[in-house]
């Protein structure tokens, strides 16, 4: 029961996921007290690479007969492309995500043209939003396959024991 959604709302929460992962990102992590320094980071990493492809195939409904189907090889791809998109636009508006020893240093538009050490180069901005594309491409690719492939069956198989078969 929990797992009937459409292809369409499973996509929508697995977007809403990551921009929760990535609206968390923003935050320095000097911010949060004692033992939170290193896990809410790490949350939100979660929240933006990993939860967001696994929910969204776990959720979507499926027949028994389909295993993976062409709606789900393309379901990785374009769940990256929608949030490769919201990551542009957060990148440009709010700022690039933070490491954990590193500040909050304002919006991309803003670092563009100023001046100091708070500068980004155009090319520089785009190598760091093409590596994270790639990323996120490769990685949500592989989680769909990989989850659907575990959740339909795939990875169970009969040995023949005698007269009786098991099934691991």
């Amino acid at each position: 029961m929990f797992n009937k959604v459409s292809y369409r709302q499973g996509i929508i929460e697995a977007v809403v996921i990551y921009t929760i992962g990535r609206l968390g990102a923003l935050i320095t992590p000097a911010f949060f007290p004692d033992w939170t320094f290193v896990v809410a980071p790490l949350l939100f990493l979660a929240f933006q690479l990993l939860v967001p492809p696994f929910w969204a195939t776990r959720r979507i409904t499926s027949t028994k007969q389909e295993r993976l189907s062409k709606r789900f090889w393309r379901l990785g791809p374009l769940l990256a492309v929608i949030c490769i998109g919201i990551d542009l636009f957060l990148s440009l508006v709010a700022g690039l995500p933070v490491s954990q020893f590193d500040i909050q240093r304002g919006p991309v538009l803003m670092r563009l043209f100023a001046s100091g050490p708070n500068h980004l180069t155009l090319a520089g901005f785009a190598w760091l939003e093409l590596r994270s594309a790639a990323l996120i491409f490769v990685l949500f690719t592989v989680l769909v396959i990989c989850t659907r492939l575990a959740s339909g069956g795939m990875l169970r198989f009969t040995m023949p024991a005698g007269g009786n078969r098991v099934t691991l």
